[in-house]
């Protein structure tokens, strides 16, 4: 199995913020996110909606295109997302996001404590 990695773009519904990350498991990842498994920035600013992804085959590319996409202007991460994704739809149920998943996510950091 050839390992991915993922460099993604969140928001909120009133697409205020944007958020940029990098991981290994998106669907996973996008679901914690959804979830507020972390209290960090996507928890505070509610984003919720994965607007924008790219894959890489290698970690090391992954996070300097993370670091990259950080110290963009927002005009520039909102033009990136608009060539793939002009109405800034919400992408998760297409990468296997469910409310199932959202909530089977929720659980078990519930009961185990964990984060």
């Amino acid at each position: 199995m050839i390992k991915q990695y993922y460099v993604y773009i969140m928001t909120n519904y009133t697409k205020r913020s944007l958020y940029v990350g990098v991981t290994n498991d998106l669907t996973i990842r996008v679901a914690e996110h959804k979830a507020h498994i972390n209290k960090g920035f996507t928890a505070m600013y509610d984003c919720k909606v994965l607007v924008y992804y790219e894959a890489f085959p290698s970690a090391e590319q992954a996070i300097a295109r993370e670091k990259q996409l950080k110290n963009w202007h927002r005009e520039w991460k909102e033009n990136l997302i608009r060539q793939q994704n002009p109405d800034f739809t919400d992408l998760s149920e297409a990468i296997g996001v469910t409310q199932d998943l959202v909530d089977g996510i929720r659980d078990q950091y519930s009961i185990s404590g964990s984060r």
